[in-house]
């Protein structure tokens, strides 16, 4: 049963555009864990919330990408699990022609998102939730370049900011344990490359490695935050709504 402060939540959030909260991070961080449990509070707290999934939803020819990386690259399918590891080559392969790929195909993501976020803001939702964004496919450039940072700004200059954007940080070890599907030096260079997307972008709250209740409640915290205060018509691409 939904507490006082949770229908006030409702009741104050009903009249105006969705709020909206992402979550990123390296594999096995735990993101899902986290989206199940605020998922479960949100409803609880009888709050309409619209689910929306990056690679389903938002990744543009979704499909053929799956494709090509079975094919050309000979990338195992489905999902790595302690009693059943798999062997993925998509998003770790560094050949210059994927990089060029992805220039090209992340800009087409970019704008896709920030087209679906424009369409679902009027849409019958208190909150939209985005399992992954924009943040996770440019975590898979190399921004040892400057020219892959400055690609990055321009992206998510194009693409309005969450009103909560969430990074999980995790060790790359237990994180690989807990879902075993890319090589260990992969995993430390992609959750470098998170943590210096969130120094160039602002509004991003990272969520350190902690028991999982720990994490769920800072979440819970974070999102009753943006929900209790006003919003402005529209997401905004210069004042981020959130801070560390």
């Amino acid at each position: 049963m939904a507490t006082a402060e949770q229908q006030g939540t409702a009741k104050t959030t009903s009249s105006r555009r969705p709020c909206v909260v992402s979550f990123s991070g390296i594999d096995g961080s735990g993101k899902t864990t986290q989206i199940e449990a605020l998922l479960a509070w949100l409803r609880d707290a009888g709050l309409r919330v619209h689910m929306l999934r990056f690679w389903d939803d938002i990744a543009v020819f979704g499909r053929m990408r799956e494709t090509m990386s079975h094919t050309l690259f000979k990338s195992e399918k489905g999902i790595g699990s302690p009693d059943r590891p798999v062997e993925r080559r998509d998003k770790n392969v560094r050949a210059w022609y994927m990089t060029a790929a992805r220039l090209y195909l992340y800009f087409l993501d970019a704008a896709r998102l920030a087209f679906v976020i424009a369409t679902t803001s009027r849409k019958d939702a208190d909150v939209v939730i985005f399992d992954r964004f924009l943040y996770d496919e440019l975590a898979n450039l190399d921004f040892g370049n400057p020219m892959a940072r400055a690609y990055a700004r321009l992206l998510m200059r194009l693409v309005p900011r969450p009103d909560v954007a969430f990074v999980l940080d995790a060790d790359p070890v237990q994180a690989r344990a807990r879902k075993p599907e890319y090589p260990l030096d992969f995993i430390h260079r992609n959750r470098a490359a998170y943590l210096t997307l969130v120094k160039l972008t602002e509004g991003v709250t990272v969520l350190e490695p902690l028991a999982a209740e720990d994490v769920a409640e800072i979440v819970l915290r974070e999102v009753s935050s943006a929900l209790s205060r006003p919003v402005s018509e529209g997401l905004s691409h210069e004042q981020p709504l959130v801070h560390n």
